[in-house]
């Protein structure tokens, strides 16, 4: 039981104690107090004052002094108006740091055998171009929140959904026919999805200078698109793909295959995983399955064009399209089928979906859709919305070919890591292996962190050098401190200390020390809390505070230099669960930190 727990039944023993009455402990609030006052943790009596008959001072007066009469956890009290602020003794905060200390993954639950089954959907990218800058928001989070729900004891299935058809992707495929002379990945060295990306460049390029000459020879915007002979072609390809043309099946996996290496190259890059990777060639039929089966039994309804529609108007929505009057299928039904699939393979409890936010209303409809058709997590989706990311010079553009790719960014970043290192001296004692692994750490880290620390629903800027400061809220300011921490143990362990299994309770400790000691034991509350809110930044922002603290605390102290072999003891074993807190904490949000910086 930690100290908030037993301090929480210390109020209800005083409450029934001095009034007669029983609390149940959740109308016991207690909250950590404020940085203006006296005190570790506060609680609010207004709850109380039925009960008391008495002012709020009065109430918190008594309470107060009878839990510092009774309970050896307070050392002391005050009261500021209805709110009493309790201060904790020495004792229970090095007992606190004890449990820290032998627990290696204090914060962080397992899953049991009856835990629950979270699918958590992230990346979601088109085979016709390589991943950018808003796929790493959309991988860093859904990778980071995997991690946080897996640290709350859910079991947790990693899954990408792959949109491998559609016009989009035979514009890429009929660029190359026409334009690529054979080319490959192998002969022109570039990465598949990049080359693949090249030729859906290619055929935008091509498409706007046939329109051009069109329009030249006097045809409106409209005549000049029904008349491209291009977009024509790529139409026709795109029937044959859906009638198994075995021509263009081939070009297609082919073509598939060379954006799947390059796809797999850059989330290795990234740090990021599945467990499962659907692909919409194969959920939209099994979608299709499933609207008619939703038609069959009058959940859904057919149109006179033959269209089938779910009418969502009881719910204050409008009427949904599931299936074309030809039969053909829309983005919902891909949905539907890739539910299908998932829901076969997989006891899915909740699912989350980690979409953009121009999608809301979608998975609003979707959540409806799929509880009508009878999926049990349907109505409890969870759709993870985050908002845009840019770069300072402005918005992406795939189609033109300025987009801001994956694998430039992280290139991009590494140098940076490298170049800022080298300038403040910190790869002037190791390998140039090591500075390399080094650079990729810090690089890595700052991109990862400076996305995930942001609110995910805001819109976010991303600025490469401003994430790169080894100073402020920042991941390389993070990884620096734990490298430090590392430096101070290995010293220790060079200098022949030996860090105990256990601390002296009696020991007297500062209250920057004890504000250290509730900052890690808050890790567990945090991660918590992290799970309930589908927060990756809930964990960033609380690592960096800790970080802050321990810098001052660095600072003020002495902890190889302390003469009191006690007290450097226990400086060391604070200092390795900061430590293992940052650790733990970055490992959350996807990031590593080094040992030497």
């Amino acid at each position: 039981m930690n100290i908030e727990e037993r301090l929480i039944c210390a109020v209800a023993d005083g409450i029934k104690a001095l009034y007669g009455a029983d609390v149940p402990v959740a109308q016991i609030q207690l909250q950590k107090t404020k940085k203006e006052f006296e005190g570790h943790l506060t609680v609010v009596v207004f709850p109380f004052l039925r009960l008391s008959k008495k002012s709020p001072e009065a109430t918190a007066q008594e309470l107060g002094e009878y839990l510092k009469a009774n309970n050896p956890l307070v050392s002391d009290f005050n009261v500021i108006k209805g709110f009493l602020n309790l201060s904790v003794a020495t004792p229970s905060w090095v007992e606190l740091l004890n449990e820290i200390h032998s627990t290696p993954n204090f914060g962080i639950k397992t899953a049991g055998d009856d835990a629950k089954l979270v699918m958590v959907e992230y990346s979601s990218p088109n085979t016709n171009k390589p991943l950018h800058l808003g796929h790493v928001r959309n991988n860093l989070l859904g990778y980071s929140l995997s991690k946080i729900m897996e640290a709350n004891g859910y079991k947790v299935v990693k899954t990408n959904i792959v949109n491998d058809r559609g016009i989009h992707i035979c514009k890429s495929m009929l660029a190359w026919q026409k334009y690529g002379n054979g080319e490959t990945p192998q002969s022109s060295g570039k990465k598949g999805d990049h080359l693949v990306g090249d030729y859906y460049v290619a055929f935008d390029k091509h498409y706007k200078a046939e329109l051009a000459d069109l329009k030249d020879k006097g045809m409106s915007d409209e005549e000049a698109e029904s008349n491209s002979t291009l977009m024509k072609e790529a139409r026709e390809m795109l029937i044959k793909w859906e009638a198994n043309d075995t021509e263009v099946r081939e070009l297609w996996n082919a073509m598939n295959g060379w954006v799947y290496e390059g796809f797999d190259e850059t989330y290795k890059k990234m740090g990021v995983d599945f467990d499962k990777i659907y692909y919409e060639s194969e959920t939209y039929l099994e979608g299709k399955e499933k609207v008619e089966e939703g038609l069959a039994k009058g959940t859904l309804f057919q149109k006179e064009d033959g269209s089938v529609w779910a009418d969502l108007t009881p719910e204050g929505l409008d009427q949904k399209l599931l299936l074309r009057a030809d039969g053909t299928s829309v983005y919902m039904t891909q949905d539907i089928g890739t539910a299908k699939m998932r829901f076969s393979d997989y006891p899915i409890d909740k699912m989350i979906y980690v979409v953009g936010n121009e999608q809301n209303y979608h998975f609003q409809v979707l959540s409806i859709i799929l509880d009508k058709l009878g999926f049990e997590w349907g109505k409890g989706l969870v759709h993870f919305s985050y908002g845009m990311v840019e770069l300072p010079e402005g918005k992406m553009k795939s189609r033109e070919g300025t987009v801001v790719d994956a694998d430039d960014l992280m290139e991009e970043m590494i140098r940076t890591a490298k170049e800022t290192s080298l300038e403040l001296g910190k790869l002037d004692h190791v390998s140039a292996d090591q500075a390399d692994e080094i650079s990729r750490i810090v690089g890595m880290g700052a991109l990862k962190y400076f996305i995930l620390k942001v609110d995910a629903r805001k819109n976010m800027t991303f600025n490469p050098q401003e994430s790169i400061d080894f100073n402020g809220n920042t991941g390389p300011f993070i990884q620096y401190t734990y490298a430090r921490i590392q430096s101070v143990l290995r010293k220790a362990g060079e200098a022949g200390i030996l860090i105990p299994e256990e601390l002296d309770t009696q020991i007297e400790i500062s209250e920057k020390e004890r504000g250290l000691i509730q900052l890690v034991a808050d890790f567990a509350t945090v991660v918590e809390q992290a799970g309930k809110d589908y927060s990756p930044s809930g964990i960033a922002n609380y690592i960096y505070e800790l970080v802050k603290e321990y810098n001052q605390f660095y600072h003020d102290f002495s902890i190889l230099r302390e003469e009191n072999e006690e007290m450097k003891k226990f400086r060391l074993v604070l200092s390795q669960n900061v430590a293992k807190t940052i650790k733990n904490g970055m490992n959350l949000l996807g990031i590593e930190v080094p040992d030497r910086m």
